[in-house]
């Protein structure tokens, strides 16, 4: 009987965690204004970097968080460089909006990455998680080559 109870507790808090989940998933609000565009650009690629490097010491759960933070900002990114947004201190390359197929390519190529990520990480499989963090490592190489100043 407890252990019904336990289990019908968790299985009630595994669903609304990830109810809260998709929620914040779907909480994103594109920059209104090409400045915040900026911004928020820069602010998410720190927070990517920082996952990137510690993402190779991650297992588990931390893991599958860090692989799906960075599944969402690859999500998000065509929406932080609308045209126009090449203001300010921007080190964004015209050839962003000149490309932009190529750009929301790369873009798309972190975020099947990260599902990658996600997927290895919940299933305890080391080789897979390992490269998909090279994957998306890449990704980043390969925008900054191309579209960064």
């Amino acid at each position: 009987m407890v252990r019904s109870k336990f289990s019908g507790i968790a299985i009630a808090a595994l669903l609304a965690a990830g109810t809260v989940a998709v929620v914040a998933q779907d909480a994103f609000t594109p920059p209104a204004t090409p400045e915040e565009a900026v911004t928020v650009r820069e602010a998410m690629m720190k927070e990517n970097g920082g996952i990137l490097r510690q993402a190779g010491n991650l297992t588990g759960a931390d893991a599958v968080a860090a692989m799906t933070t960075l599944r969402d900002n690859y999500s998000h990114i065509p929406a932080l460089f609308p045209e126009g947004s090449n203001v300010g201190e921007s080190e964004a390359l015209p050839a962003i909006w000149e490309n932009w197929e190529a750009f929301t390519a790369i873009a798309d190529a972190g975020v099947t990455a990260a599902e990658q990520g996600i997927a290895a990480a919940e299933a305890g499989d080391a080789a897979a998680y390992t490269e998909a963090v090279k994957a998306i490592g890449a990704t980043c190489g390969q925008c900054h080559q191309q579209f960064r100043s």
